[in-house]
Protein backbone atom coordinates (compact mmCIF):
# COMPACT_ATOMS: atom_id res chain seq x y z
CA UNK A 1 0.00 0.00 0.00
CA UNK A 2 1.17 3.53 -0.77
CA UNK A 3 -0.22 7.03 -0.28
CA UNK A 4 -0.90 9.73 -2.85
CA UNK A 5 -0.70 12.50 -0.16
CA UNK A 6 1.47 11.04 2.61
CA UNK A 7 2.00 14.43 4.30
CA UNK A 8 -1.55 14.24 5.67
CA UNK A 9 -0.33 11.39 7.88
CA UNK A 10 1.32 14.07 10.04
CA UNK A 11 -2.18 14.74 11.38
CA UNK A 12 -1.84 11.48 13.31
CA UNK A 13 0.46 13.40 15.68
CA UNK A 14 -2.52 15.52 16.77
CA UNK A 15 -4.57 12.53 17.90
CA UNK A 16 -2.76 11.94 21.28
CA UNK A 17 -3.23 15.54 22.50
CA UNK A 18 -6.86 15.48 21.36
CA UNK A 19 -7.45 12.29 23.34
CA UNK A 20 -5.74 13.77 26.40
CA UNK A 21 -7.95 16.88 26.12
CA UNK A 22 -11.04 14.71 25.82
CA UNK A 23 -10.05 12.67 28.89
CA UNK A 24 -9.31 15.85 30.85
CA UNK A 25 -12.74 17.30 30.07
CA UNK A 26 -14.47 14.07 31.06
CA UNK A 27 -12.63 13.95 34.39
CA UNK A 28 -13.66 17.52 35.20
CA UNK A 29 -17.29 16.48 34.88
CA UNK A 30 -17.06 13.39 37.12
CA UNK A 31 -18.41 13.25 40.67
CA UNK A 32 -16.04 13.98 43.49
CA UNK A 33 -15.87 11.70 46.52
CA UNK A 34 -14.19 12.46 49.82
CA UNK A 35 -12.40 9.13 49.59
CA UNK A 36 -12.54 6.58 46.75
CA UNK A 37 -10.77 3.80 48.64
CA UNK A 38 -14.09 2.25 49.58
CA UNK A 39 -14.91 1.72 45.91
CA UNK A 40 -11.82 -0.28 45.03
CA UNK A 41 -13.17 -3.58 46.29
CA UNK A 42 -16.43 -3.34 44.44
CA UNK A 43 -16.86 -6.02 41.74
CA UNK A 44 -16.27 -4.82 38.15
CA UNK A 45 -19.23 -5.34 35.88
CA UNK A 46 -18.96 -5.89 32.12
CA UNK A 47 -19.99 -2.25 31.60
CA UNK A 48 -16.99 -1.06 33.58
CA UNK A 49 -14.68 -3.44 31.74
CA UNK A 50 -15.97 -2.23 28.37
CA UNK A 51 -15.79 1.46 29.21
CA UNK A 52 -12.27 1.88 27.64
CA UNK A 53 -13.87 0.74 24.38
CA UNK A 54 -15.40 4.18 23.83
CA UNK A 55 -12.11 6.15 23.65
CA UNK A 56 -10.56 3.28 21.67
CA UNK A 57 -13.33 3.53 19.04
CA UNK A 58 -12.85 7.29 18.95
CA UNK A 59 -9.12 6.83 18.37
CA UNK A 60 -9.59 4.23 15.65
CA UNK A 61 -12.14 6.42 13.90
CA UNK A 62 -9.79 9.40 13.82
CA UNK A 63 -6.90 7.26 12.59
CA UNK A 64 -9.00 5.76 9.79
CA UNK A 65 -10.18 9.19 8.60
CA UNK A 66 -6.63 10.60 8.61
CA UNK A 67 -5.40 7.59 6.60
CA UNK A 68 -8.25 8.11 4.13
CA UNK A 69 -7.27 11.77 3.80
CA UNK A 70 -3.78 10.65 2.71
CA UNK A 71 -5.37 8.68 -0.18
CA UNK A 72 -4.15 5.12 0.32
CA UNK A 73 -3.58 3.18 -2.92
CA UNK A 74 -2.91 -0.43 -3.78
CA UNK A 75 -0.60 -1.36 -6.64
CA UNK A 76 -2.26 -3.72 -9.11
CA UNK A 77 0.59 -4.51 -11.50
CA UNK A 78 3.90 -3.27 -12.84
CA UNK A 79 4.26 -2.25 -16.45
CA UNK A 80 7.30 -1.47 -18.53
CA UNK A 81 7.58 1.48 -20.84
CA UNK A 82 10.11 0.82 -23.60
CA UNK A 83 12.29 3.63 -24.86
CA UNK A 84 14.14 3.52 -28.16
CA UNK A 85 16.28 0.37 -28.37
CA UNK A 86 16.90 -1.96 -31.33
CA UNK A 87 14.33 -2.83 -33.97
CA UNK A 88 15.11 -6.19 -35.58
CA UNK A 89 13.63 -7.97 -38.59
CA UNK A 90 14.37 -11.68 -38.87
CA UNK A 91 14.53 -12.52 -42.59
CA UNK A 92 14.21 -16.28 -43.07
CA UNK A 93 14.63 -18.30 -46.24
CA UNK A 94 11.63 -20.61 -46.81
CA UNK A 95 12.77 -22.21 -50.05
CA UNK A 96 12.58 -26.00 -50.42
CA UNK A 97 16.29 -26.46 -49.74
CA UNK A 98 15.69 -25.37 -46.14
CA UNK A 99 14.18 -28.85 -45.60
CA UNK A 100 17.64 -30.39 -46.03
CA UNK A 101 18.51 -32.30 -42.83
CA UNK A 102 22.17 -31.53 -42.34
CA UNK A 103 21.97 -30.20 -38.76
CA UNK A 104 22.29 -32.51 -35.76
CA UNK A 105 21.12 -32.22 -32.15
CA UNK A 106 21.59 -35.13 -29.72
CA UNK A 107 22.04 -37.51 -32.65
CA UNK A 108 18.75 -36.29 -34.11
CA UNK A 109 18.74 -34.89 -37.62
CA UNK A 110 17.18 -31.43 -38.02
CA UNK A 111 16.31 -29.56 -41.15
CA UNK A 112 17.88 -26.17 -41.66
CA UNK A 113 14.53 -24.52 -40.98
CA UNK A 114 13.98 -26.53 -37.78
CA UNK A 115 17.46 -25.63 -36.54
CA UNK A 116 16.84 -21.98 -37.35
CA UNK A 117 13.61 -21.95 -35.36
CA UNK A 118 15.34 -23.36 -32.27
CA UNK A 119 18.15 -20.85 -32.38
CA UNK A 120 15.88 -17.88 -33.12
CA UNK A 121 13.62 -18.79 -30.18
CA UNK A 122 16.55 -18.49 -27.80
CA UNK A 123 17.64 -15.26 -29.50
CA UNK A 124 14.20 -13.78 -28.82
CA UNK A 125 14.45 -14.69 -25.13
CA UNK A 126 17.62 -12.61 -24.89
CA UNK A 127 16.02 -9.48 -26.42
CA UNK A 128 13.02 -8.67 -24.17
CA UNK A 129 13.30 -4.90 -24.68
CA UNK A 130 13.59 -4.94 -28.48
CA UNK A 131 10.86 -4.93 -31.06
CA UNK A 132 11.29 -7.89 -33.39
CA UNK A 133 9.47 -8.70 -36.61
CA UNK A 134 9.79 -11.48 -39.16
CA UNK A 135 9.69 -11.81 -42.95
CA UNK A 136 9.93 -15.05 -44.90
CA UNK A 137 10.85 -15.39 -48.54
CA UNK A 138 11.07 -17.98 -51.30
CA UNK A 139 9.86 -17.12 -54.80
CA UNK A 140 7.92 -14.28 -53.14
CA UNK A 141 8.39 -12.46 -49.82
CA UNK A 142 5.90 -13.03 -47.02
CA UNK A 143 5.39 -10.71 -44.02
CA UNK A 144 5.07 -13.09 -41.06
CA UNK A 145 4.91 -10.61 -38.17
CA UNK A 146 5.30 -6.84 -37.74
CA UNK A 147 7.67 -5.33 -35.20
CA UNK A 148 6.42 -6.36 -31.78
CA UNK A 149 7.44 -6.70 -28.15
CA UNK A 150 5.20 -9.77 -27.85
CA UNK A 151 7.93 -12.29 -28.53
CA UNK A 152 5.80 -15.21 -27.32
CA UNK A 153 3.27 -14.47 -30.07
CA UNK A 154 6.09 -14.08 -32.58
CA UNK A 155 7.50 -17.47 -31.58
CA UNK A 156 4.08 -19.06 -32.12
CA UNK A 157 3.89 -17.51 -35.59
CA UNK A 158 7.36 -18.83 -36.37
CA UNK A 159 6.45 -22.36 -35.29
CA UNK A 160 3.87 -22.53 -38.07
CA UNK A 161 6.40 -21.78 -40.81
CA UNK A 162 7.20 -24.44 -43.40
CA UNK A 163 8.60 -24.43 -46.90
CA UNK A 164 5.32 -25.59 -48.44
CA UNK A 165 3.53 -22.37 -47.49
CA UNK A 166 5.23 -20.49 -50.36
CA UNK A 167 6.41 -21.41 -53.83
CA UNK A 168 9.75 -22.69 -52.62
CA UNK A 169 11.26 -23.66 -55.94
CA UNK A 170 13.22 -20.40 -56.21
CA UNK A 171 14.78 -17.77 -53.92
CA UNK A 172 13.95 -14.08 -54.25
CA UNK A 173 16.51 -12.82 -51.76
CA UNK A 174 16.47 -9.23 -53.02
CA UNK A 175 12.66 -8.95 -52.78
CA UNK A 176 12.76 -10.44 -49.29
CA UNK A 177 15.37 -7.87 -48.24
CA UNK A 178 13.25 -5.06 -49.71
CA UNK A 179 10.23 -6.26 -47.70
CA UNK A 180 12.31 -6.32 -44.50
CA UNK A 181 13.70 -2.85 -45.18
CA UNK A 182 10.16 -1.58 -45.73
CA UNK A 183 9.22 -2.90 -42.27
CA UNK A 184 11.94 -0.71 -40.74
CA UNK A 185 11.35 2.36 -42.89
CA UNK A 186 9.36 4.27 -40.27
CA UNK A 187 11.31 3.00 -37.27
CA UNK A 188 12.77 5.62 -34.91
CA UNK A 189 14.89 3.14 -32.97
CA UNK A 190 18.50 3.92 -32.17
CA UNK A 191 19.59 0.85 -34.14
CA UNK A 192 17.83 -0.94 -37.00
CA UNK A 193 18.91 -4.45 -37.91
CA UNK A 194 17.98 -7.18 -40.38
CA UNK A 195 19.26 -10.71 -39.82
CA UNK A 196 19.16 -12.57 -43.13
CA UNK A 197 19.38 -16.36 -42.99
CA UNK A 198 19.54 -18.28 -46.26
CA UNK A 199 21.02 -21.45 -47.71
CA UNK A 200 20.91 -20.45 -51.36
CA UNK A 201 21.41 -17.73 -53.91
CA UNK A 202 19.18 -15.09 -55.44
CA UNK A 203 17.53 -16.54 -58.55
CA UNK A 204 14.11 -14.88 -58.63
CA UNK A 205 12.37 -11.59 -57.97
CA UNK A 206 12.59 -8.10 -59.44
CA UNK A 207 15.18 -6.53 -57.14
CA UNK A 208 18.79 -7.61 -56.80
CA UNK A 209 20.29 -8.15 -53.34
CA UNK A 210 22.91 -5.47 -54.09
CA UNK A 211 20.26 -2.84 -54.79
CA UNK A 212 18.28 -3.86 -51.69
CA UNK A 213 21.47 -3.56 -49.61
CA UNK A 214 22.07 -0.06 -50.99
CA UNK A 215 18.53 0.93 -49.98
CA UNK A 216 19.15 -0.45 -46.49
CA UNK A 217 22.45 1.42 -46.22
CA UNK A 218 20.68 4.68 -47.17
CA UNK A 219 18.26 4.16 -44.28
CA UNK A 220 21.05 3.30 -41.82
CA UNK A 221 19.90 -0.32 -41.56
CA UNK A 222 22.45 -3.06 -40.92
CA UNK A 223 21.96 -6.45 -42.58
CA UNK A 224 23.75 -9.35 -40.91
CA UNK A 225 23.91 -12.27 -43.34
CA UNK A 226 24.08 -15.95 -42.43
CA UNK A 227 24.80 -18.75 -44.90
CA UNK A 228 23.25 -21.84 -43.33
CA UNK A 229 23.92 -25.53 -43.92
CA UNK A 230 26.43 -27.62 -45.79
CA UNK A 231 29.44 -29.67 -44.82
CA UNK A 232 31.88 -27.32 -46.49
CA UNK A 233 32.34 -24.48 -48.91
CA UNK A 234 30.39 -24.99 -52.10
CA UNK A 235 28.11 -27.64 -50.56
CA UNK A 236 25.12 -28.24 -52.79
CA UNK A 237 21.61 -29.27 -51.83
CA UNK A 238 18.76 -29.64 -54.28
CA UNK A 239 20.56 -27.63 -56.90
CA UNK A 240 21.42 -24.66 -54.63
CA UNK A 241 24.52 -23.44 -52.85
CA UNK A 242 25.18 -20.54 -50.52
CA UNK A 243 26.22 -17.46 -52.45
CA UNK A 244 28.84 -16.34 -49.97
CA UNK A 245 30.18 -13.54 -52.17
CA UNK A 246 26.80 -11.84 -52.43
CA UNK A 247 26.10 -12.27 -48.70
CA UNK A 248 29.47 -10.74 -47.87
CA UNK A 249 28.75 -7.76 -50.13
CA UNK A 250 25.36 -7.21 -48.49
CA UNK A 251 26.88 -7.22 -45.01
CA UNK A 252 29.81 -4.99 -46.00
CA UNK A 253 27.54 -2.46 -47.74
CA UNK A 254 25.41 -2.02 -44.62
CA UNK A 255 28.27 -2.08 -42.09
CA UNK A 256 27.42 -5.50 -40.68
CA UNK A 257 29.04 -8.95 -40.85
CA UNK A 258 28.69 -12.21 -42.79
CA UNK A 259 28.64 -15.59 -41.03
CA UNK A 260 28.85 -19.17 -42.26
CA UNK A 261 26.94 -21.69 -40.16
CA UNK A 262 27.49 -25.31 -41.21
CA UNK A 263 26.19 -26.94 -38.02
CA UNK A 264 23.86 -26.20 -35.13
CA UNK A 265 26.64 -25.15 -32.75
CA UNK A 266 27.98 -22.62 -35.22
CA UNK A 267 24.50 -21.28 -35.92
CA UNK A 268 23.91 -20.79 -32.19
CA UNK A 269 27.25 -19.01 -31.88
CA UNK A 270 26.35 -16.71 -34.78
CA UNK A 271 23.12 -15.52 -33.17
CA UNK A 272 24.90 -15.16 -29.81
CA UNK A 273 27.53 -12.92 -31.42
CA UNK A 274 24.91 -10.79 -33.16
CA UNK A 275 23.08 -10.53 -29.85
CA UNK A 276 26.23 -9.12 -28.23
CA UNK A 277 27.07 -6.80 -31.14
CA UNK A 278 23.64 -5.19 -31.16
CA UNK A 279 23.31 -4.32 -27.48
CA UNK A 280 22.05 -0.79 -26.89
CA UNK A 281 21.75 0.80 -23.46
CA UNK A 282 18.21 2.02 -22.92
CA UNK A 283 16.24 3.66 -20.19
CA UNK A 284 13.30 1.56 -19.07
CA UNK A 285 10.70 3.30 -16.97
CA UNK A 286 8.52 1.19 -14.73
CA UNK A 287 5.16 2.34 -13.51
CA UNK A 288 2.51 0.77 -11.36
CA UNK A 289 -1.22 0.91 -11.89
CA UNK A 290 -2.90 1.88 -8.63
CA UNK A 291 -6.37 1.34 -7.19
CA UNK A 292 -7.80 3.88 -4.76
CA UNK A 293 -8.77 2.21 -1.46
CA UNK A 294 -9.62 5.33 0.61
CA UNK A 295 -13.33 4.45 0.57
CA UNK A 296 -12.79 1.49 2.88
CA UNK A 297 -10.91 3.65 5.37
CA UNK A 298 -13.64 6.33 5.25
CA UNK A 299 -16.35 3.77 5.91
CA UNK A 300 -14.33 2.24 8.75
CA UNK A 301 -13.73 5.67 10.32
CA UNK A 302 -17.41 6.59 10.16
CA UNK A 303 -18.43 3.23 11.64
CA UNK A 304 -15.97 3.55 14.53
CA UNK A 305 -17.15 7.08 15.39
CA UNK A 306 -20.81 6.16 14.97
CA UNK A 307 -20.40 3.14 17.24
CA UNK A 308 -18.62 5.33 19.78
CA UNK A 309 -21.51 7.79 19.79
CA UNK A 310 -24.06 5.00 20.00
CA UNK A 311 -22.37 3.38 22.98
CA UNK A 312 -21.91 6.80 24.58
CA UNK A 313 -25.67 7.28 24.67
CA UNK A 314 -26.04 4.13 26.77
CA UNK A 315 -24.88 3.18 30.23
CA UNK A 316 -21.23 2.98 29.12
CA UNK A 317 -21.21 6.65 28.34
CA UNK A 318 -22.82 7.60 31.63
CA UNK A 319 -20.42 5.74 33.90
CA UNK A 320 -18.18 8.07 35.95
Amino acid sequence: MTFAHPYFLLLLLLIPPLLWLRLFMVRKQTLRFSDGAALTNLPKTWRIRLQPLIPALHTLGLIALVVALARPQRGLDDSRVRTEAVDIILLVDLSQSMDTRDFTKFNRRLSRLEASKEVITRFLENRPSDRVGMVGFATLPYAIAPLTLDHAWLALRMEGLHTGMLDGSRTAMGDGMASAVNRLRDSEAKSKVIILLTDGANNAGTLSPENAASAAEAMDIKIYTIGAGGAGRGFRARGQEVDEDTLKKIAKTTGAKFYRARDLETLEAVYDEIDQLEKTEIEVERYTRFEEIANGWIIAGILFLALEQLLGLGKLGRLP
